[in-house]
């Protein structure tokens, strides 16, 4: 195969990854499996907070987001009320992403350590985020049920990343998300064998690695429970592992 066919060949396999994520993007959109979360996302779109009166709420579920050549899978729990469910893009607009994107931008995953809409020019680079559930779920806790409703969305945006090398889950919902994923594909045959704590690290039978971090919650982050130091050092070793460094 010549230079030019490699590259011609190269170029037709991005454009159909962009096909194919913007298929599941779609898809993702348009749910409306859950009637509970999608009662909810769209009450709180009507009342709103105070300080976000002027402000139209995207109140439908949330797709993933980043770089579709990834080779980090970020997974998190679900959109907050008054974060993606009011901006359109995963942890953009909330305490959360206020934590975790000046990480990721100093740590070269990011363009830019801010992220206040969708539209704001953040890019990822080598990272896709996702969530287990794409609806604010009341308390912050989907059901089993919604979370299971949701894996066929979860499940589509992963198998569109094909370089993925490293997954890292942000907290134990995430965690326990992406492993029933791995069950239900028969990559795994027991959960078991994962116990989730912060750092923890496994290689798993399809050669890709899963690490797991407290979530950047406020909740965790104004305790004290997580910190910078300790989430960059999780997304060093990711950027090791993924081959980055």
């Amino acid at each position: 195969m010549t230079l030019i066919e490699k590259r011609t060949a190269k170029l037709e396999a991005l454009i159909l990854l962009g096909q194919q994520a913007d298929q599941v993007r779609s898809a993702i959109i348009a749910c409306e499996s859950c009637a509970r979360l999608r009662t909810y996302c769209r009450g709180i779109a009507e009342t709103k907070r105070r300080a976000y009166l002027d402000q139209t709420y995207w109140a439908k579920p949330v797709p993933g987001f980043g770089d579709v050549n990834a080779r980090i899978l970020i997974v998190g729990l679900a959109p907050g009320a008054h974060g993606a469910n009011r901006t359109g893009r995963p942890f953009t607009g909330d305490g959360s992403g206020k934590f975790m994107y000046p990480v990721l931008h100093e740590l070269g995953l990011a363009s830019q350590p801010i992220a206040v809409s969708r539209d704001d020019g953040l890019k990822l680079k080598h990272a896709w985020i996702a969530s287990v559930v794409r609806c604010a779920p009341p308390g912050d806790k989907p059901a089993p049920v919604e979370i299971r409703n949701c894996s066929r969305h979860f499940s589509a945006e992963v198998k569109a990343l094909t370089r993925l090398k490293v997954v890292v889950a942000l907290g134990r919902i995430a965690f326990d998300g992406y492993l029933a994923h791995l069950l239900g594909l028969g990559i795994i045959t027991r959960r078991s064998l994962y116990q989730f704590r912060h750092g923890a690290e496994y290689v798993l039978p399809n050669g890709l690695h899963l690490l797991a971090t407290y979530h950047p919650s406020l909740r965790n982050t104004n305790t004290g429970k997580l910190n910078a130091m300790m989430f960059g050092k999780i997304f060093v070793r990711a950027r090791e592992l993924a081959g980055l460094d």
